[in-house]
């Protein structure tokens, strides 16, 4: 490409391009260092049995404790990892990495976990996945074993006394104590409701909040539209919307934060508003999933001393960073499982403190199967269910679903710990890599708009500022913007699952892109399509989100991948290609517009 040289000075930083560093180690082979030794999950090691669930009466009637019931796996055991090898032979290109990142090494058991559990990535011709904002990627196991559950064992609906439904019921409780554990959360304090997803979760506190008219909603600009939507209910009741505003690259200033939470927008001290005011809700995004961006999550207990209540959005934070809430002790926090460890879809919680949800069910709009005891019909009593969980459960939860939840989280809980260090190392690498590209005009290929790791991690265990999202544009070799439709073609057909658009996040997108006076300007009936064509160009960013699954390899594929954008005649190649099927409208939806999602 004409952009690297083959020789380094004595002083070259470890975070250079790849094609930059000399191999200081790991010269011919790919083995973990025998003194990294390391506990490895047995259920990474342990043959695969789909068919070892006990019966329902077996389930019922068994001695064992609730967090043994339907696991298929074994307690964790040592493992020397100096026997486990790459799939793929090893490179140039990752001697290098490991020479810069030799802590990368620490976390074996999930390259053990890529070649056992997501055997899908690695087969001929496979999809390079670097999507893991969007959803992760279930391991094989868990999907195997769910099914065999389901064969094994007869589920009934939880709102019955039959064996079966008390089946379900069992496993839906067992669930909750999982859900519970992994975010460290005092059962005596804390509940879980099951919901749909996490928007699902963030609604049922949105609807049942007592918004008045002397009441205040303080949420972040740089936040999911499932959060920007419980202004509406805020609105609807006279309340009065405080929006904190976002850094140049994401996230949230906490002096900003303190501010508000000192003041709402009357100008009235917090001590003021306790007299007279009704309940106020101070919401946080734990990680942007536009500018990477983390909040400190320390914030919420200012906001817990100035008399508010507090959610937090945790769908984009909880895959891959440690919560407590026993440190935390937030009100609720909403959650998505598929996000986490990739199945099943269609579940998300929301854990809440039981005198919150105490509070939101005096206020509950309206009431369905399974929350109420008494309803008088024709009439206004209604008497809501005993338990609390339940007043919220709307309808039939998905009892079928709960018990690969409890299996899920038992997966993805002794890896928790070793994610960051390996995400940070690889987005490290990755950023720096893409930021060297450059056409042959000396432009770069590649412009960097979300936040990156200010430090480097060492140990497992540490936690990083920031998550492993890159939210980038692609320019042209006179530093045009490339179209995002382009950039989607150009992934599709590299084989290569990426994200374009605004992803739902339309303050982050906006600061990130410089378009905040283009929001300013909007007006009621505004279109995405009016919006690009007052900017002039499909509005959004390309990102690249790594997770569970990701390893060297896939970093590499997406730095091939800006090599050939930023080929002069690969590209264009590719551009009369995408002109000529868009003329014929041959684009696929993913290919021809803006994801808004």
């Amino acid at each position: 490409m004409g952009n690297t040289s083959s020789t380094l000075p004595p002083d070259h930083h470890p975070f250079q391009h790849p094609r930059r560093l000399r191999s200081e180690a790991l010269k011919t082979s790919s083995r973990t260092p025998r003194s990294l030794r390391l506990k490895i999950p047995a259920f990474l090691h342990r043959p695969t049995s789909t068919r070892t669930h006990p019966s329902a009466s077996e389930e019922l009637h068994s001695e064992r404790s609730s967090s043994d019931v339907g696991s298929p796996y074994d307690d964790a055991s040592n493992v020397d990892t100096s026997s486990i090898e790459t799939r793929a032979s090893i490179s140039p290109d990752y001697e290098r990495f490991l020479a810069a990142f030799p802590e990368y090494a620490l976390t074996a058991s999930l390259d053990i976990l890529r070649s056992t559990e997501l055997t899908r990535l690695d087969k001929p011709e496979s999809e390079t996945y670097v999507d893991y904002m969007g959803g992760s990627l279930f391991p094989e196991r868990l999907v195997k074993w769910h099914s065999g559950f389901l064969q094994d064992n007869i589920l009934g609906n939880t709102h019955s006394i039959s064996s079966s439904s008390q089946l379900s019921a069992r496993h839906a409780s067992e669930a909750r104590k999982a859900v519970l554990d992994f975010f460290d959360a005092p059962a005596d304090q804390y509940t879980v409701v099951f919901t749909s997803s996490t928007t699902a979760a963030i609604k049922l506190v949105a609807e049942s909040f007592p918004f008045g008219s002397t009441s205040s909603l303080i949420l972040p600009a740089d936040a999911h539209n499932s959060v920007h939507g419980i202004r509406c209910f805020a609105k609807h009741n006279g309340s009065q919307i405080h929006y904190l505003p976002t850094l140049p690259r994401g996230g949230v200033l906490p002096d900003e934060v303190m501010v508000s939470l000192t003041f709402d927008l009357s100008g009235r001290s917090s001590s003021e508003q306790a007299l007279d005011a009704a309940p106020s809700l101070f919401v946080l995004t734990g990680q942007s999933n536009i500018s990477n961006s983390k909040t400190p999550l320390s914030l919420f207990k200012n906001a817990k001393e100035s008399g508010l209540y507090t959610l937090l959005d945790a769908a984009a934070l909880a895959p891959t960073s440690i919560i407590s809430l026993q440190k935390t002790p937030v009100d609720a926090v909403a959650i998505s499982f598929y996000k986490m460890f990739g199945y099943p879809t269609g579940v998300g919680a929301l854990i809440v403190r039981k005198d919150f949800l105490e509070l939101l069910s005096k206020n509950r709009p309206w009431f369905a199967g399974g929350t109420v005891d008494v309803v008088q019909v024709p009439g206004s009593i209604v008497s809501l269910a005993e338990e609390l969980h339940e007043r919220f459960e709307d309808g039939t939860i998905n009892y079928l679903a709960l018990p690969a939840i409890t299996e899920g989280l038992q997966t993805l809980k002794p890896l928790l710990p070793m994610l960051p260090l390996r995400l940070s190392s690889l987005t490290l690498w990755l950023v720096k890599a893409l930021e060297d590209i450059k056409h042959p005009s000396g432009v770069p290929c590649v412009q960097i708009l979300s936040r990156t790791p200010s430090s480097r991690l060492t140990k497992i265990g540490e936690q990083s500022d920031v998550g492993s999202v890159i939210s980038l544009l692609f320019h042209d070799p006179q530093g045009n913007i490339l179209p995002l439709s382009f950039i989607s073609y150009c992934a599709f057909k590299h084989r290569i699952s990426l994200r374009t658009g605004c992803m739902c996040n339309p303050g982050g997108a906006a600061t990130l892109l410089g378009i905040n006076s283009y929001m300013d300007a909007l007006t009621e009936g505004a279109t995405l399509r009016e919006l690009e064509s007052h900017a002039g160009r499909e509005l959004g960013v390309v990102r690249i989100s790594l997770g569970l699954g990701s390893n060297f390899n896939d970093v590499q594929r997406v730095i091939q991948f800006a090599e050939f954008i930023s080929d002069e005649f690969e590209r264009q190649k590719a551009w009369t290609d995408w002109m000529n099927l868009r003329d014929r409208e041959e684009l696929g939806p993913c290919c021809n517009t803006a994801s808004r999602a």
